[in-house]
């Protein structure tokens, strides 16, 4: 079985990053482990560590029951809020033989800023894959309430 390594905030309900996941769950047995950094947000001047986690927590909730509802063999976790360190925390416990990297467009998008899909290539020596989605702004919706 492949298994991915899914890194995303913002985009984590963008919907390129969501049909690169169910395309690549179509395609062969695969499974995906979700990490979302517990970054503050950058539209908050105020923000917690404790309140960042907690964002972050939501989100991936949220995903990871659209994801399984929709036959995606998933799990995942909050990381550090480095995506670099929260990606390294997450190899320590498995290996993977891809990371999928989600962030917002360039202009917008501190991890591109930071080159970070280049540097996690750099870094772990595994193939990446960018996808660049649109900011979180609603829960995603099963289908049953419209």
């Amino acid at each position: 079985m492949v298994r991915y390594l899914v890194v995303a905030n913002q985009t984590l309900a963008a919907d390129a990053l969501l049909d690169e996941i169910r395309r690549r769950a179509e395609e062969k047995r695969c499974s995906f482990h979700v990490v979302v950094p517990a970054t503050h947000p950058h539209e908050q001047l105020l923000y917690t560590e404790g309140g960042a986690r907690a964002v972050a927590s939501r989100r991936l909730e949220e995903v990871l029951a659209w994801l399984s509802g929709h036959g995606v063999d998933v799990d995942g976790e909050v990381g550090d809020a480095r995506p670099l360190d929260a990606i390294r925390d997450a190899l320590r416990w498995r290996s993977y033989q891809g990371i999928i990297v989600s962030t917002l467009p360039p202009g917008l998008s501190r991890w591109i800023k930071q080159d970070l899909p280049n540097r996690v290539r750099r870094a772990f020596g595994i193939p990446v894959h960018h996808v660049i989605g649109v900011r979180w702004t609603a829960p995603l919706h099963s289908g049953a309430d419209g």
